[in-house]
């Protein structure tokens, strides 16, 4: 069955080049990536589509691919298989021939072909015939014979000596980037000790993570962080997820508490020199929008991080209010922080039918679902899918287009034998490939005790549970 190219969706933009010079490239959400030389133009194109392919296979679902190469353009559909299906495709316009006489020889008309095309009005002037003999040829035919020279000329033409090409059809920029070598493991060690190493395939999949977090997108993104069941680590993943966008992307990053009473999130996270709170945003909200009003103004609201470089926005404090966020309220927020930020990551409450939870998901760009490695956790992860993708439209699209995190129990790792780990591990495991037919990405991370109590920090966790981390930003931010 054929693929749908209305359910395909248009992000990231993709691109392949293909240049009658021998050189083609294929260009993902802005970033270039060289194609291997090939010895046709042929071979040449099916190296830029294994690419493409290859993004396909890691978003797990079909991309589109505009195509431009020497013989025309078009659009292309590619999926995880490797079926590829065509939308459009214009051929290029053919070279304008001359129009040759039907008794024009053949190395005559090699030299008319080759000569440009000419659009003023013939001459008027007399001709004068060549003296009879010399050229039998032009008594029958009415035309001059080509010189020595000219049919020489026209010999190569036949034979295939290429034209003389435009400057604009080649370029002394080398457009393949520089691999540095190896920075990690024996092969960094190689590399430090003046041997240049290349780097692994580990390596190089954590340079590709860091190159997709690390970009910058047109527009602020707003990332919703999802499930209806309390204790599945939403606040840690809240948390982790700003840390690291902040820290690679240098994008202007705030986390957003959008419980609709109470939440966590200030916490397990650092306080500011004062006690505001989304609401009090949301009373300076005017002044927060006027034109005049200098962009520092934001920080009497939220609580920075000083070491992983992203801001708090907290939920209401005050014990004895009753105040719950109404959906108007997230609007006035959202509008608020996207003026200021060009990344939001809000966290929220368990209940998916109160009015701040729903506004938020209007606002969301890219859903994530976190989930530890138990049963009641993760069925709470499956039905916050189902709601969204049975009220259909943009809340179906974000359950078909989410992430969802499995993070190893906390509480199965603190008196758990070996065998014991292994299947919460197993668990682990069978939770994620449960989800994985359902959602764009799955991610794994390890148990960390520095996730477990107290203010959450980046620097603080084991280098895998960072290595997870990044892969699991990786995966939220190819959805941009």
């Amino acid at each position: 069955m054929g693929l749908n190219a209305t359910e395909v969706l248009a992000f990231p933009k993709i691109q392949a080049i293909v240049r009658d010079n021998g050189t083609a490239e294929v260009v993902v959400a802005g970033n270039s990536r060289a194609v291997a030389p090939a010895g046709s133009l042929q071979q040449l194109r099916e190296n830029a589509l294994a690419i493409v392919l290859g993004e396909a296979k890691t978003l797990n679902r079909p991309v589109r691919v505009a195509i431009d190469d020497p013989e025309g353009h078009g659009e292309l559909l590619v999926s995880p298989d490797g079926s590829k299906e065509s939308v459009s495709y214009t051929p290029k316009p053919a070279r304008r021939r001359a129009e040759v006489p039907a008794t024009t020889t053949p190395a005559a008309a090699a030299v008319i072909d080759s000569a440009p095309v000419e659009t003023a009005q013939p001459q008027t002037a007399p001709v004068h015939p060549e003296p009879v003999g010399e050229h039998p040829a032009s008594s029958t035919t009415g035309m001059r014979m080509p010189s020595t020279h000219e049919t020489a000329t026209a010999v190569s033409a036949v034979e295939g000596t290429p034209r003389r090409r435009s400057l604009k059809e080649t370029s002394f920029l080398v457009s393949a980037p520089v691999l540095e070598p190896a920075t990690r493991g024996w092969r960094g060690t190689l590399t430090r000790l003046g041997f240049r190493t290349d780097p692994s395939a580990g390596e190089m999949a954590e340079r590709e993570d860091i190159r997709t977090v690390s970009q910058h997108w047109p527009g602020p993104r707003t990332i919703a962080v999802v499930n209806r069941k309390g204790g599945a680590n939403k606040t840690p993943t809240v948390v982790m997820l700003s840390a690291v966008l902040a820290r690679y992307s240098g994008a202007a990053t705030v986390a957003w508490d959008n419980n609709e009473s109470q939440g966590t999130l200030g916490w397990r996270t650092e306080k500011g020199a004062h006690d505001r709170s989304v609401l009090d945003l949301i009373d300076s909200s005017r002044s927060l929008l006027s034109p005049s009003t200098n962009a520092a103004e934001i920080a009497k609201f939220v609580h920075h991080q000083t070491a992983d470089k992203f801001d708090v926005l907290r939920s209401d404090g005050n014990e004895e209010g009753d105040h719950e966020v109404t959906a108007e309220e997230v609007d006035i927020a959202h509008q608020v922080l996207t003026r200021y930020y060009r990344l939001v990551v809000m966290d929220s409450g368990n209940t998916a039918r109160a009015a701040n939870w729903r506004r938020m998901i209007d606002h969301t760009n890219q859903l994530v679902v976190p989930v530890t490695a138990i049963e009641d956790r993760a069925e709470a992860a499956r039905l916050t899918l189902q709601t969204l993708e049975s009220r259909g439209g943009h809340e179906a699209e974000l359950a078909r287009n989410a992430v969802v995190i499995v993070s190893e129990s906390t509480d199965a790792k603190r008196s758990m034998s070996g065998d014991a780990l292994k299947r919460a591990k197993d668990e682990a495991q069978r939770i994620a490939d449960g989800f994985a037919p359902y959602v764009r990405a799955v991610v794994r991370i390890p148990y960390d005790p520095a996730l477990v109590n107290g203010p959450i920090r980046y620097e603080v966790l084991r280098p895998a549970t960072q290595r997870a981390w990044l892969a699991a930003a990786a995966a939220v931010a190819s959805g941009f």
